[in-house]
């Protein structure tokens, strides 16, 4: 946006004190500085031009006229008119936004066409007296933060319930709406109808403000959010070591809504942690379990996302270390909360209210306080210390440790070793001892897994590199028919953990 041009009128010797004490608050006030430029006819160069057509144009050219009058009326034209009087009259009939201030209450000293000036400015407008340069600052303040908020430059509402600028209903997605009623009625027995016309449904949600979208509305529904909110994406990240290093082996920038973030940066996470995977012993359904609990996984995702401050130029960071995952996300403590107090009972303060009641509706959140707690909670069972979570130069960092081991039996036993990379590397060696040779499609079924997930993949790469087991077109590793098959290593090491059980 560009910024307001702002003409500040009188050429009085007796005002110059004021006039340069205004001119540098606006140019040093780091708000108004964003939003005015400030015209002020002692700076302009000397030139080759009329004054008084300088003066003029100027201001033509203005968004705001700011007229200060006082006691002098100041050099007269052929007409008998002074510069501020021209300067006022051309504003208005421009139809300029003007702002009048008047020094002094006692008009007795008041030169004669001055008082008629400041009749006639007082017959159509609000002016407002002044007797120093710091009231006059203080006067034009809070006209010009008026004004901006007047022209929704600035906001007084929270940031998820103000309008989203230049965004139109065209830029929502309906049908995403239209499921995300379906959801929230299924979830939290949403009152509103299946039926329920789209823009009706943001209406119930306050989503809208004066029918436009709000910052809520186009960060959960927005066709393409970032497009308005570019630092709205999530940047997911995974190391093989303990700190940040270059090259990355695996970097993504997720963009969408605020419903497909969370679904991203949660299957990211899932890929590259170790997967415990059972058997039917116990049952139809195979048994499964992640080194970090899912639900620790997710609730520190959504965290991040639901709670940001969505002012911030920063992004939401998800970075996966081999000791640890890290979620990084701008924002500051809520108002009479500490860190001690988060991990007990306590009020729920989302910092963004409109994006956290979607949310709830399809039961990506809780709103009573609970989501630390639960982590902990979950955390403990898990064998896992508890989240570390603390503020570092305005960003929230939650640090959630993984396993030093890995899991060979089940959940429950909570035993572990170094011996192999993972569970799932042991079933994988039992299959291989059974069927001699298998694809991996073959092979991810019988684990009981829907699709060659990225741990899968990661498992059957380190038990290759480990040599315990090995390709059966080892010239063509790519190839459609390829199979794996158990080596004499990977025999040697199932026969010495199955003789460790018995």
């Amino acid at each position: 946006m560009n910024p307001l041009r702002l003409f500040i009128s009188s050429v009085q010797k007796e005002l110059a004190e004021e006039r340069a004490a205004l001119r540098d608050y606006l140019q040093g006030d780091a708000l108004l500085r964003r939003f005015f430029e400030v015209f002020l006819f002692e700076d302009v160069p000397a030139a080759d031009r009329r004054a008084d057509a300088c003066y003029l144009d100027e201001v033509q050219r203005c968004d705001i006229y700011l007229g200060i009058f006082g006691d002098e009326y100041g050099w007269e034209d052929a007409a008998g008119l002074s510069p501020t009087h021209r300067e006022f009259r051309k504003a208005t009939e421009l139809g300029k936004t003007r702002l009048i201030y008047v020094k002094g209450n006692d008009d007795t000293h008041r030169h004669s066409k001055m008082k008629a000036l400041v009749i006639e400015a007082g017959a159509e407008l609000i002016r407002r007296r002044i007797n120093s340069a710091q009231e006059l600052i203080a006067a034009v303040y809070a006209s010009l933060i008026k004004l901006l908020e007047e022209r929704e430059l600035i906001r007084f509402t929270p940031f998820d319930a103000s309008f989203c600028r230049n965004a139109t209903l065209e830029d929502l997605d309906m049908e995403g709406v239209s499921r995300f009623l379906v959801l929230a009625r299924r979830g939290r027995s949403f009152p509103l109808p299946e039926d329920t016309p789209s823009e009706d449904v943001l209406a119930h949600l306050n989503l809208l403000d004066k029918g436009r979208p709000t910052h809520a509305a186009i960060l959960l529904f927005g066709k393409k959010p970032q497009r308005f909110l570019i630092t709205s994406e999530v940047r997911c990240a995974h190391f093989h070591g303990f700190e940040v290093e270059k090259p990355i082996p695996s970097y993504q920038v997720y963009k969408g809504t605020l419903f497909e973030l969370i679904q991203q940066a949660k299957d990211f996470v899932l890929s590259k942690i170790d997967l415990w995977t059972g058997d039917r012993s116990q049952g139809v359904q195979v048994p499964t379990a992640y080194e970090i609990p899912q639900e620790v996984v997710a609730e520190a995702i959504v965290n991040a996302i639901c709670h940001r401050d969505y002012t911030s130029n920063a992004s939401v960071q998800v970075m996966l270390f081999k000791d640890r995952l890290e979620i990084w996300n701008p924002g500051s403590m809520p108002p009479g909360l500490t860190l001690e107090k988060l991990k007990q009972p306590h009020h729920s303060v989302p910092a963004n209210p409109l994006i956290a009641e979607p949310l709830y509706l399809t039961k990506n959140i809780e709103r009573m306080g609970t989501g630390i707690r639960d982590m902990i909670q979950r955390c403990r069972q898990a064998g896992l210390p508890e989240p570390i979570i603390h503020l570092d130069a305005g960003e929230w960092v939650t640090t959630i440790r993984r396993k030093p081991g890995v899991f060979l039996t089940s959940p429950q036993s909570g035993a572990q070793s170094g011996a192999q990379s993972g569970a799932q590397s042991i079933e994988v060696l039992k299959i291989l001892a059974v069927e001699n040779e298998i694809s991996a499609n073959i092979l991810a079924e019988k684990l009981g897994l829907q699709s060659k997930t990225g741990a899968f993949k990661r498992t059957l790469q380190d038990l290759l590199k480990q040599q315990q087991i090995e390709y059966t077109l080892p010239d063509k590793p790519s190839s459609r028919l390829q199979k794996y098959r158990l080596t004499a290593k990977g025999n040697a090491i199932l026969k010495q953990l199955n003789q460790e059980n018995l």
